[in-house]
């Protein structure tokens, strides 16, 4: 069985990660901290530590926006790139990072009671007012 690897990078190249090994499926996140870091909305994906590397990790900056987790992007370009929740043993990865072909598909909205007010969700899938758990 041939093992999955998945590539990507910021903006401007100064970091980049690779993954191997299955992904968990894209969740949309309408939070208001992730529309205020993105501009919109948040698309993640997520691998197990030891399933990512990351080239040029001295270019993320960690912002902890929340007391359980925190958000790390390029210092250089500013692109959002990761979540990790405190005491996890994934990485949300933004799934627009990652390079093409992904084979990703969005599974589910989060925090849906906090979204936007100039966007719809109209596209069929699950919707939850917060987390999904």
């Amino acid at each position: 069985m041939e093992e999955v690897l998945h590539t990507g990078h910021c903006l401007c190249g100064a970091v980049r990660f690779r993954t191997r090994g299955p992904l968990r499926e894209v969740i949309a996140c309408h939070c208001s901290q992730c529309r205020r870091q993105t501009g919109h909305f948040y698309a993640a994906t997520n691998a197990r530590d030891d399933h990512l590397e990351v080239e040029g990790s001295d270019n993320v900056t960690w912002y902890r926006a929340s007391e359980m987790a925190a958000r790390g992007f390029c210092k250089t370009c500013g692109s959002a790139l990761f979540w990790k929740g405190d005491g996890s043993d994934t990485t949300s990865i933004m799934a627009g990072a990652f390079d093409k072909p992904t084979g990703f598909e969005i599974s589910l909205h989060i925090y849906c009671a906090d979204k936007g007010d100039y966007y719809d969700l109209d596209d069929g899938l699950p919707q939850y007012e917060g987390n999904y758990r």
